[in-house]
């Protein structure tokens, strides 16, 4: 059974999965397997565990042919949706068992079509994917947060060439994202304005590091970015929740993702790179918290190549080195040549 461990020193958790270590990868597909033999390609749907969402326009059965997209539980996860949420001490140690949700979202039955390869509409199909396993697992009580991510490439951690992403529900607060949160309130309070919103207007004022935008997306290389090439997508309206979004928000947000992504590939050679997508929490420990996050705090996507190996200094300090300015490396992404 997974565990989670607090770190006294950080007040970090850290998720211990000791069965994930007997895997070679998620699904028993060694990295340098064929494409054709991938177990998330039509006709190998027994490879996986059964679905727990499907979009299938053919009306096919589930775990057969015919899905345009299709959502299984990881077959080693890192958590476990079985159990209760006990939690306890260990002598000075807090301790948690390892319960939450780690999910596999399959984007497409064709083991070589990368994601920023397919049509919007499909991209849509991904996103509705997203949405709707957000929102079944918020209904989950022992869950406080949905990470979605995507790793792209083995450097950034990805054991299977087929696009796919992944999504982890825990029942703790990820340390990040509380310190976003609250950088967020922080800043709400003391000037009455959101700082994503002001974060976008004046990236639109000098456009220094502006990639790319739509009607409802902003792209941008961020003022500080921690590694090479470093994105991120802002959604025009405020809303802290992802899963707040319409169709329509979806097109536009496919329309970003594609045009961010293919300037990626082909300006850097297909490069690795992780995609993550951050929401605000489900719920709460404290009273009216919600409340103030639905002003200050937007969902927001960060895409992270992964060009730079991390080292000593960075693990020691959390601080990036990073040799690439965000100026020159937006520069270099608006004038790519799209095909």
């Amino acid at each position: 059974m997974p565990e989670f461990r607090k770190d006294p020193l950080s007040s970090e958790w850290v998720i211990f999965a000791p069965e994930r270590r007997r895997r070679p990868q998620d699904f028993k597909v060694s990295r340098e397997t064929a494409a054709t033999e991938s177990p998330f390609i039509y006709g190998n749907e027994h490879m996986t565990p059964p679905e727990v969402y499907a979009c299938r326009l053919d009306g096919s059965a589930p775990n057969k042919p015919g899905w345009k997209v299709r959502v299984v539980p990881n077959r080693y996860p890192a958590l476990r949706v079985e159990g209760d949420l006990n939690k306890d001490a260990w002598g000075l140690y807090d301790h948690i068992n390892g319960v939450g949700a780690h999910e596999v979202i399959i984007e497409t039955p064709d083991a070589s079509l990368p994601l920023e390869a397919q049509p919007v509409g499909d991209i849509v199909h991904v996103l509705e994917a997203f949405k709707a396993r957000v929102v079944d697992l918020s209904r989950d009580s022992r869950l406080r947060y949905i990470q979605l991510f995507k790793n792209h490439g083995p450097l950034a951690g990805a054991s299977l060439q087929h696009a796919h992403s992944q999504l982890i529900g825990t029942p703790v607060l990820p340390s990040r994202i509380k310190n976003k949160l609250e950088c967020c309130r922080l800043y709400y309070t003391q000037k009455e304005r959101n700082i994503f919103e002001d974060i976008i207007q004046q990236e639109k004022r000098t456009r220094d590091r502006v990639v790319y935008e739509n009607n409802s997306f902003f792209v941008f290389c961020p003022y500080a970015s921690r590694m090479p090439f470093e994105m991120a997508i802002l959604p025009k309206r405020q809303s802290p929740d992802f899963h707040s979004c319409d169709i329509h928000e979806f097109s536009q947000l496919a329309d970003a993702l594609k045009a961010s992504l293919l300037r990626l590939n082909y300006s850097l050679d297909n490069p690795c790179y992780n995609l993550i997508l951050h929401t605000a929490p489900l719920r709460w420990s404290k009273k009216n918290l919600s409340n103030m996050v639905s002003e200050d705090f937007r969902w927001h996507i960060e895409i992270l190549p992964r060009l730079t190996a991390h080292a000593g200094f960075e693990f020691g300090t959390g601080s990036f080195i990073n040799p690439i300015l965000p100026e020159e490396a937006a520069k270099h992404m608006r004038n790519v040549r799209l095909p």
